[in-house]
């Protein structure tokens, strides 16, 4: 390094590490990328920047990797640590010279040549200052920070102006020893290096800041000007009697009522915000799987991100991930009740684009919005909508919405020059704000209209929501999903673009399905959920602190024994400190007698519980069904539990989007019971499988287990008894009688949960019922009880608390009078 370069990296040290705040990604390179911080690196960069390097050596050494600004000692002679694909811009020159890289590393391939034992990591680093996309008309910002190699005195306004938002983004690291064993000359060797890597600092480019922004006539244009929306203009012209001119107005309404307009600025002064709201309430946030998005970034792949929806708050968190985890932010889908004054303004400008709840008999409208999303996948924009349509009120999945996911499809029909992934995304929270909101609506109270002051009143209310989970599940390539479901899909994009080919909604059925089942697949256990379904569990909705902590512990100890799928998680600390951090939230009753302490919901808020019990409730379907059977009979046999499984998994299956065939769920059964047995939560005797010992230390956590899936067997036992109590009945009566009888039993026995007797969930189970062929159907299409179906209520009945099987054997119906 020249003694210019040092007095440099001297003289702008404490000024950069005053300005600059570095966010490194990913943060754990050792796991994502491979980078052995044992082995000597050398950082590749795209520009050579004082202050790049500079900012590289505040992350490097925040990640305790090997510092940029330090030699490396080769074969006798020092080389740098740090390689610049070219130089900065002159000030007065339009164009940057090269650096003499591949000199470099053609010397450096030549000495690995004499020397067979040298290795080293080129590290590819990415230093973005800001995450501005292009415009089609550059503003003033453009001339002062925007260049991807700025002269010094550019250099020094994008370090005033965004020194608070440098991001330095590490690829995987290329050994040197793979590279030069390579066949051609080391010269050669080498200008491939530096031409590969050229390109990967375009990609990466085009990962952080995304596509050139959409200029408002070209939007115009593009979406008014396309053949299907001046079709449907015509026909809105034919129909509605009004002028072309007419209709065309409405159509640019219709865009002006859609569309989204993108303000970077407006994205980067929402992170800080952001973040300090997270830090009040939030104790952290945790995101598993990241390294799968930005993967498909790498490769160019067009991102459709489809959560779950929680709550409000999962518009920021979601987006305030992905943002940090070095991805462009997405366009949205936003429900039209949120386009409400100024907040419609503030999400438009961060990426909303709004659609109405229902589409029906206004082909005008579906056209420009198929346009819309047809022209954002072409464009290059990842986009995010929520499959479920609305948020859940009961804490389980709703069965999904297909609108979106078939627009996706239809677009790929039509030509996206990308391949297009679907992304899952499982989100969970400690404490959900709208959670009360969600039980009254429940309980038939109407749903409130979106309002400012209903934003303003829930910031007030924000403070020690615990911790915030993102999971991206397994990636659903569009492409390769088409080509299993419907070989010939290709075939279509030639066909007549309105005209729906046959096997659409089969497809998008099953698409649907997928995103659901992987979505469920990357759960989050938490300490919120964990104590919520263990205290529900317990008789009396109370447990002393003993008993709690091992209950948590054994149940986190059997999923990472026998996990539920690769993609979900657990979180990384003991049990005692999650007993901990869950009662520092100040959502539970904590009482003490001259034994110890007792836990137990604060007066009137078991229901609430119920929420984040259920975000978990899948993980815990197969244990629960295997521990209830064992108690239930008081010891039975391995392959008794595997025939119970077996006829009642397709029917849990549906109602939780569990993602296990038929035959993965009984080896995993059989996984479960073995793990059982090792933690002491079940014992052996001879053939029999019994319940522990009742001093035995795992008792009270086998009993809670085989407790935990008792509301959903109540709620099939109260249906196949109205079944078979009537032989015959129409669905619509079955869905009513259910619902009342459920009512009346959650009021007996005092069931804390109120998606016992949700139409939504019994819809589910009859469906699921009728999919499976356990009930026939008549001439009038009324529902008939058949002799399987004889068995399965047999097999629920034994399974519910003795009480209630003999309050519904006795039960009257009245659904007829």
């Amino acid at each position: 390094m020249s003694w210019m370069r040092k007095a440099l990296l001297s003289v702008f040290h404490y000024p950069v590490k005053l300005l600059v705040k570095s966010h490194s990604i990913p943060a754990n390179v050792e796991a994502e990328l491979g980078i052995d911080k044992s082995k000597p690196i050398i950082y590749l960069l795209p520009t050579n920047s004082v202050t790049d390097q500079l900012a590289l050596k505040m992350s490097a050494k925040a990640l305790n990797l090997s510092s940029p600004t330090d030699a490396i000692t080769l074969a006798g002679r020092e080389y740098p640590s740090t390689l610049f694909l070219r130089k900065t811009q002159p000030l007065f020159r339009r164009a940057a010279d090269n650096t003499g890289i591949e000199d470099i590393f053609t010397e450096l391939f030549h000495l690995h040549r004499d020397n067979a034992n040298l290795d080293l990591q080129v590290v590819p680093v990415f230093v973005s200052w800001g995450r501005a996309p292009g415009k089609g008309k550059p503003g003033l910002g453009d001339l002062i920070a925007d260049k991807a190699a700025p002269s010094w005195l550019r250099k020094l306004f994008i370090v005033l102006f965004l020194g608070r938002d440098n991001f330095i983004s590490y690829s995987k690291a290329v050994s040197t020893r793979t590279m030069a064993n390579q066949h051609g000359s080391d010269q050669r060797i080498a200008h491939k290096l530096v031409r590969v890597a050229s390109t990967h600092f375009q990609r990466k480019r085009q990962s952080l800041t995304g596509p050139t922004l959409l200029e408002r006539q070209e939007l115009n244009n593009s979406v008014l000007g396309s053949d299907a929306v001046r079709r449907a203009m015509a026909e809105e012209s034919r129909s509605k009697k009004i002028t072309h001119e007419q209709a065309k107005a409405r159509a640019q309404s219709y865009v002006t009522e859609i569309a989204a307009d993108y303000r970077e600025g407006l994205v980067r002064f929402g992170d800080r915000l952001l973040t300090r709201i997270w830090n009040k309430i939030y104790n952290g946030i945790s995101v598993g799987h990241a390294e799968r998005i930005r993967e498909l970034a790498a490769n160019g792949h067009e991102i459709v991100y489809v959560p779950c929806h929680r709550s409000h708050m999962d518009y920021l968190l979601l987006t305030y991930v992905i943002y940090h985890e070095g991805m462009v932010t997405p366009h949205i889908a936003a429900g039209i009740n949120l386009n409400f004054w100024p907040i419609g303004k503030i999400f438009r400008r961060g990426g909303a684009f709004f659609l109405r709840r229902s589409f029906a008999g206004n082909k005008l409208y579906t056209s420009v919005f198929r346009e819309y999303l047809e022209l954002l996948f072409n464009k290059g924009y990842s986009v995010k909508y929520y499959p479920e349509g609305g948020r859940s009120r009961t804490g389980r999945l709703i069965p999904p919405k297909t609108g979106m996911l078939a627009m996706t499809i239809q677009a790929m029909l039509k030509g996206v020059n990308r391949p297009v992934s679907i992304v899952p995304v499982y989100i969970g929270y400690e404490n959900v704000m709208e959670v009360k909101s969600y039980l009254n609506e429940l309980k038939g109270t109407k749903k409130k209209k979106e309002s400012n002051w209903q934003v303003f009143s829930a910031i007030r209310k924000l403070k020690n929501y615990g911790h915030g989970y993102v999971n991206f599940g397994e990636p659903i390539q569009l492409n390769q999903f088409l080509e299993n479901q419907v070989p010939n899909w290709r075939d279509c994009k030639d066909a007549e673009p309105e005209k729906k080919p046959a096997w659409l909604t089969p497809a998008v059925n099953e698409l649907a399905n997928n995103v659901m089942t992987r979505i469920n697949r990357a759960a989050a256990l938490n300490g919120m959920a964990l104590t919520s379904l263990c205290l529900l569990s317990s008789k009396t909705h109370t447990m002393s602190e003993a008993e709690l902590k091992q209950s948590i512990g054994d149940f986190m100890t059997l999923f990472k024994t026998v996990p539920f799928s690769a993609d979900a998680t657990i979180p990384d600390v003991s049990p005692e400190t999650l007993f901990n951090e869950t009662m520092s939230l100040g959502r539970f009753d904590i009482k003490e007698d001259d034994y110890g302490r007792l836990i137990s919901p604060q007066p009137k808020s078991a229901v609430y519980l119920t929420y984040y019990r259920n975000n978990i409730l899948h993980l815990f379907a197969l244990p629960g069904l295997i521990m209830a059977s064992i108690f239930a009979h008081k010891g039975t046999t391995k392959n008794a539990i595997l025939q119970l499984i077996a006829a009642l998994y397709p029917l849990l299956q549906r109602e939780l989007f569990l993602h296990l065939s038929q035959d993965e769920a009984l080896a995993h059964t059989d996984a479960l019971m073995s793990a059982l047995l090792e933690q002491g939560l079940i014992r052996q005797k001879g053939e029999e499988l019994l319940p522990p010992e009742a001093q035995h230390k795992q008792f009270h956590s086998a009993w809670l287990l085989s407790r935990c899936m008792q509301e959903t067997l109540q709620r099939y036992a109260v249906v196949l008894t109205i079944l078979d109590k009537e032989k015959t009945i129409s669905r619509g009566a079955l869905e009513r009688t259910s619902r009342q009888v459920a009512e009346r039993l959650s009021v007996l026995y005092g069931l804390s949960s109120p998606e016992f007797y949700d139409k939504n969930v019994l819809s589910s189970f009859i469906s699921a019922l009728k999919d499976n062929h356990w009930l026939d159907t008549n001439e009038d299409g009324c529902l008939k009880y058949s002799e399987e179906c004889e068995g399965l209520r047999g097999d629920v009945m034994d399974l519910v608390w003795p009480e209630m099987a003999q309050h519904l054997e006795n039960v009257t119906l009245n659904h007829t009078q």
